[in-house]
C-alpha cells in the first residue's frame, strides 16, 4: 500500500510542528502565532529536510483565509464601530497613509517601481486582529474604552483592505508591470468590479440575512450538534466559493459577509462557539503557510531592510497613530495603548502580499520582508504593550510637551459653568458608561438622584451633555477627572467600568479628595473581589453572584406566588362528602 499521500503528510507536519514551536513561544511568553510562522518556515522550499507540498498548502491556506474573514464577519458589530467612529474612522485613514508612504518610499529608495511600492507599504499598514484580540484579552484590556478604541481602529483598517483585496485584481493590468490600460478601461473595470461587488452585497443584505438565519433555525431543530456545526462551515465555504464564481469578488469577501449575515441570527453566538475549533485549525494552516514562503537568507542578505521593514511597523505607524489619537484630543494614555495595539501585522498583510505576488505585482523578496516583519513585529508586540504604562511615566516626568498634551484644555474635560447645584454636591460619581453603567445610569435618572458621569469615550461625553446628562470626558484613574466631577462632595462613587486595573488608583484618589465616600466596584473574578473589598472598604458586586442572586429571587417569588394562588383557591371549611355524618 503506498503511504505516499502529500495532503495527509503536509497536514501532518503543519499540525505537529505548529503545535511544537507554538508551544515553545507560549512557554517564551510570545504569542503562538510566531510558533506557527516559523513552524512553515522550517517545512517550506527554503529550508532542507522535510518539504510539503507548497501547492497543496496553498489551498489549506485559502481555507483558511475563508474561516478567518468568516470569524471576522461574525463578530463585526457596527454598533461598536459607531461607538468610537470619530476617532477610529480618521485615525486607521491617516495612519494607513502614513504608514503605506513610509514603506512605498523604501521600496522605491530600493528600486522597486510605483505599483510595488504603494502594494508594499499597504501590506505594511495594516494590524492583526487576531494578534491584538489575544493581547487585549490577556491583558484584561478588551471591554474598555481603550481596547474598544482599537478594535474599533482595526475594523477600520479591515473593512479597506477588503476594498483593496477586491480592486487589487480588476486594477492589476492597469499596475502591472506589461503596461497599462487607458483611463477609460480602467475605469471600467473598476466600474465593473465595484457593481459586481455591489450586487452580491446588495443580494446578501436582502436574500441571505433572511435565508441563512432561516436555515440555521430548520437545521437547530433537528438537534444534531454535527449538523449545525456542517450548516455554518458550508454557508461560510459556499458562500466564499459562490461569490467567487457568481460576482468574481475575492475568497476573503464572500466569506466576510457569510459571518455577516450568519451574526444576524440569534444563533450567532452559538454558530461563533461551534465552529472555532476547526477555524483555529485552519488558522494555523494558514499562518504555517505564509512561513512556508519565507527564504531565512532575507535575514543574511538583507538584514538592513528587514530592519527597516520591522521599525516601519513597530515605529513608523505606532508614532503616526499616536500623533493622530492626540490631535482629536484624546488622552495620552488611550495614543500610547492604539499604537501599541498597531505595532504588527499579520493575516491581511499575508493576504495581500500573496495576492500581489499571484499578479506579479511584488519581487518575490517582497513576500520574505513582509513574513519577517510580521514575525519580528509579533514577536515584540507583547514587551510594547508592557512598556506603555512606564513609557506614560516617563514621558510626563520628562516631557513638557506630554504634560501639555495631557493637560491641554478642553471643554469636555470640565462640566460646564450652567450644571445645576444638585450634581455638584451630594452627587453619584458614574465611572464608565458600557453596557452596565447606561443601565445604572438609567435607573438613577428614572428615580430622579442626580450623578455625573466620568467617560473616556468623547463621543459618548457629546451624546450625554447633549441629552442633559452631566459628563466629563477622561480616564477616571487621572485625579483631574474625578476631582472635575466633583467627587470631593459627592456622595457615591461607582466604578462601572470593565477595565480594574485602575480601580485602586481611582479608589485612592476619591478617598484622599473625600475620606467619607461610599465606593461601588463591579468585578467579574472572586479573588479580585474580595481584593477590592478588603483594600477600600467599599462593596464589590460580582457579576456571576449578582445573576444568580438574581434568578434565585424571580424563581422564590414566582414560588411564593404559586403557593398564594394555590392557598387562595383552598376551600375554607372541610368539604365533607355526601352520606357522611
Amino acid at each position: 500500500m503506498d503511504h505516499h499521500v502529500p495532503l495527509i503528510a503536509t497536514i501532518a507536519g503543519a499540525l505537529g510542528l505548529a503545535l511544537l514551536f507554538g508551544f515553545v513561544a507560549a512557554r517564551l511568553k510570545l504569542p503562538a502565532l510566531v510558533g506557527y510562522l516559523v513552524a512553515g518556515v522550517l517545512i517550506g522550499p527554503h529550508t532542507p529536510g522535510f518539504v510539503a507540498d507548497v501547492p497543496l498548502a496553498a489551498q489549506l491556506a485559502e481555507i483558511g483565509v475563508m474561516l478567518l474573514m468568516f470569524g471576522v464577519g461574525l463578530h463585526f458589530s457596527l454598533d461598536d464601530l459607531l461607538a468610537v467612529r470619530k476617532l477610529a474612522v480618521p485615525g486607521a485613514i491617516v495612519q494607513m497613509a502614513a504608514a503605506t508612504a513610509l514603506g512605498a518610499g523604501l521600496a522605491s529608495w530600493w528600486g522597486w517601481g510605483l505599483p510595488s511600492a504603494i502594494v508594499f507599504g499597504i501590506a505594511l499598514s495594516v494590524a492583526s486582529t487576531v494578534v491584538l484580540l489575544r493581547a487585549l484579552e490577556g491583558l484584561g484590556l478588551l471591554e474598555s474604552f481603550n481596547g474598544r478604541a482599537a478594535v474599533g481602529w482595526l475594523v477600520v483598517e479591515d473593512l479597506a483592505m477588503v476594498l483593496v483585496l477586491v480592486l487589487l485584481p480588476a486594477l492589476a493590468t492597469a499596475l502591472g508591470p506589461d503596461g497599462g490600460q487607458g483611463g477609460f478601461a480602467l475605469a471600467r473595470t473598476i466600474g465593473t468590479t465595484l457593481l459586481q461587488v455591489a450586487a452580491f452585497v446588495a443580494l446578501m443584505l436582502v436574500v441571505g440575512r433572511r435565508l441563512f438565519p432561516w436555515v440555521l433555525w430548520q437545521v437547530q431543530k433537528v438537534g444534531s450538534r454535527e449538523l449545525f456545526t456542517l450548516c455554518v462551515v458550508a454557508a461560510a465555504v459556499s458562500i466564499a466559493f459562490g461569490a467567487t464564481k457568481l460576482f468574481g469578488v475575492s475568497f476573503a469577501l464572500g466569506a466576510f459577509f457569510a459571518g455577516m449575515v450568519l451574526r444576524e441570527s440569534e444563533f450567532s453566538h452559538r454558530a461563533a462557539e461551534e465552529t472555532l475549533p476547526l477555524r483555529d485549525a485552519f488558522a494555523v494552516l494558514f499562518f504555517v503557510s505564509v512561513g512556508m514562503l519565507f527564504d531565512p537568507l532575507v535575514l543574511i542578505e538583507q538584514p538592513l531592510r528587514v530592519l527597516a521593514v520591522t521599525a516601519v511597523i513597530v515605529v513608523g505607524k505606532s508614532v503616526a497613530a499616536a500623533l493622530v489619537v492626540l490631535l482629536l484630543r484624546y488622552p495620552l494614555n488611550t495614543a500610547l495603548t492604539v499604537s501599541a495595539s498597531l505595532a504588527q501585522i499579520g493575516e491581511f498583510s499575508f493576504i495581500l502580499v500573496s495576492l500581489g505576488a499571484s499578479l506579479q505585482l511584488l519581487p518575490p523578496e517582497a513576500q520574505s520582508l513582509v513574513v519577517a516583519g510580521a514575525i519580528l513585529s509579533i514577536a515584540l508586540n507583547p514587551f510594547v504593550f508592557r512598556a506603555v504604562a512606564p513609557a506614560q511615566r516617563w514621558l510626563l516626568a520628562r516631557s513638557a510637551l506630554a504634560r501639555r498634551l495631557n493637560e491641554r484644555e478642553d471643554p469636555l474635560a470640565e462640566l460646564p459653568l450652567s450644571t445645576e447645584e444638585r450634581f455638584l454636591a451630594r452627587q453619584v460619581v458614574l465611572v464608565g458608561y458600557g453596557r452596565v453603567g447606561r443601565e445604572i445610569g438609567q435607573a438613577l435618572g428614572h428615580a430622579g438622584v442626580p450623578y455625573v458621569v466620568a467617560e473616556e469615550n468623547r463621543e459618548l461625553v457629546e451624546q450625554l451633555r447633549a441629552s442633559g446628562v452631566a459628563a466629563v470626558a477622561g480616564d477616571a484613574a487621572d485625579p483631574a477627572v474625578l476631582i472635575q466631577a466633583h467627587v470631593a462632595r459627592a456622595r457615591l462613587l461607582v466604578i462601572a467600568t470593565p477595565d480594574t486595573l485602575n480601580v485602586r488608583r481611582m479608589a485612592d484618589t476619591a478617598r484622599q479628595l473625600n475620606p467619607g465616600i461610599e465606593i461601588v466596584v463591579r468585578s467579574h473574578n472572586q479573588a479580585e473581589a474580595r481584593l477590592l473589598e478588603a483594600e477600600m472598604g467599599g462593596k464589590v458586586f460580582l457579576g456571576e453572584r449578582e445573576l444568580a442572586l438574581a434568578i434565585a429571587r424571580h424563581v422564590l417569588e414566582r414560588f411564593d406566588e404559586a403557593d398564594s394562588s394555590n392557598r387562595g383557591s383552598m376551600p375554607t371549611e372541610p368539604v365533607t362528602q355526601k352520606g357522611t355524618p
